[in-house]
């Protein structure tokens, strides 16, 4: 198996959800290599729970990772499940065109470009 899928797949066992019950696990290679994960953090109220994919993409960035080869986001759905808009912005601006592989617990996978799933994406550009 992938390492970066595995170890989505893994993290993903660390999930604070008790209220949605839907544990999400990612996984980020950095520019070196090295694979840092995070899972989603369900919270009280709602609004400041944080998802598995920006969990991992902070906790690197916190671990000094500054370039992104792939990410993995790992769930327990028969349909895969992309990253919500406010992972793909942070994805977009952290990664840019990163690649993203979708997984479940039965191993289905898919593999897209993250602008293929964010196509219009707000940056630093912009400003």
């Amino acid at each position: 198996m992938d390492p970066l899928i595995a170890a989505a797949l893994e993290v993903r066992e660390n999930a604070h959800a008790p209220f949605s019950k839907f544990k999400v696990g990612a996984a980020v290679e950095d520019g070196t290599g090295r694979i840092h994960t995070g899972c989603n953090v369900e919270n009280a109220t709602y609004g400041l729970t944080v998802c598995a994919e920006r969990v991992a993409i902070f906790k690197a960035i916190s671990e000094g990772a500054r370039r992104f080869r792939r990410v993995a986001v790992a769930a327990d759905t028969g349909v895969l499940t992309p990253p919500c808009g406010a992972c793909r912005q942070i994805l977009w601006e952290f990664c840019g065109d990163v690649e993203i592989v979708l997984s479940n617990l039965h191993g289905k996978t898919e593999t897209f470009r993250l602008a293929e799933l964010f196509p219009r994406p707000f940056d630093a550009s912009f400003l």
